[in-house]
């Protein structure tokens, strides 16, 4: 059969359902639904000129791809391209037509340097590298059995600190958004970020149907959130943390691991049961954190960078 490429109905069920299937088997460390996949299609800021790529065998969909220009980032011309294959149904070219659309959407809309997330498999590092990409950096999938894990004992905060939800800043989600304007601009990366832009935040992190505010921790001092970790959900047995930081006044006061352990708790009260995150290689503080929590490294993708032009 001929496999084809278009671009993914998000009003579509079967699409979105063909999708979450594609990137679940691809990636099972991470959490995907039609709800999510349709939220980043249509909460996409204009400037990242996002598109979601399917590619399709006899009306089964075998391969994805989310393609678009880092609109966040100070410099220019910064582009992804992130294709997952069925892994029963690689061999037949989905891959390759995938990853030939997204560059020339991206090359078509000014960019000039592609990144793209790769499954650390021979297979799949050795076709990236023929097409002139080059490794930049790797990064772990971590899992911790959260429904039988020995969690360190929930601690009281520090003098000065409050230990508070997402939920309490439900009414003026602003100091979360400073928060984490600040942090994720120290985050390990090759694409700086900086997060200017309240209102493109709340619609594609504060509105983004994975997050649980309830289960988002934020150690708050001197009036301001200082720290958080950020909890998504399936809203049924799995949980993932998006981000942990701590603002830079803040650093080395076990704020971190304060966080994380208050949305640990409660998420395993709430019946979460399996507990996953991911992790830059290269962090070294955020790894320990979470070998102290019991993670252990379940898989690793690599970061390939192509230079256009």
């Amino acid at each position: 059969m001929t496999v084809i490429v278009r671009d993914l109905r998000p009003d579509v069920p079967a699409d979105l359902e063909g999708f979450v299937r594609v990137r679940g088997l691809a990636l099972p460390d991470m959490i995907f639904t039609p709800e999510s996949v349709a939220h980043d299609v249509a909460r996409a800021h204009p400037d990242a000129r996002l598109r979601t790529l399917v590619a399709e065998e006899g009306g089964e969909i075998i391969g994805t791809a989310q393609v678009g220009l880092a609109h966040d980032s100070p410099e220019p011309g910064q582009g992804f391209l992130n294709v997952y294959v069925h892994p029963a149904r690689t061999g037949r070219g989905a891959g390759r037509l995938l990853v030939r659309a997204a560059e020339e959407h991206l090359a078509a809309h000014g960019a000039t340097r592609l990144f793209s997330w790769v499954p650390d498999e021979p297979r799949n590092r050795a076709y990236a590298e023929r097409r002139g990409y080059r490794p930049s950096r790797s990064s772990h999938f971590l899992a911790l059995d959260l429904a039988n894990a020995a969690l360190p004992p929930l601690q009281d905060p520090p003098a000065g600190v409050e230990l508070r939800t997402a939920d309490d800043f439900a009414d003026d989600p602003r100091p979360l958004f400073l928060l984490d304007a600040e942090t994720v601009s120290d985050e390990p990366g090759d694409i700086d970020t900086e997060f200017t832009d309240y209102e493109a935040w709340i619609e594609e992190n504060w509105r983004y149907p994975l997050l649980d505010l309830e289960l988002t921790s934020v150690a708050v001092a001197d009036g301001r959130p200082v720290a958080f970790s950020v909890a998504h959900t399936d809203g049924a047995t799995r949980y993932h943390t998006a981000m942990t930081g701590t603002v830079r006044a803040f650093r080395g006061r076990g704020l971190a691991k304060l966080v994380k352990n208050a949305s640990l708790h409660r998420a395993r009260a709430a019946g979460y049961r399996l507990a996953l995150t991911g992790n830059d290689t290269d962090n070294g503080p955020m790894l320990a954190i979470n070998k102290w929590f019991g993670y252990e490294i379940r898989a690793t993708e690599v970061r390939y960078v192509r230079e256009l032009g």
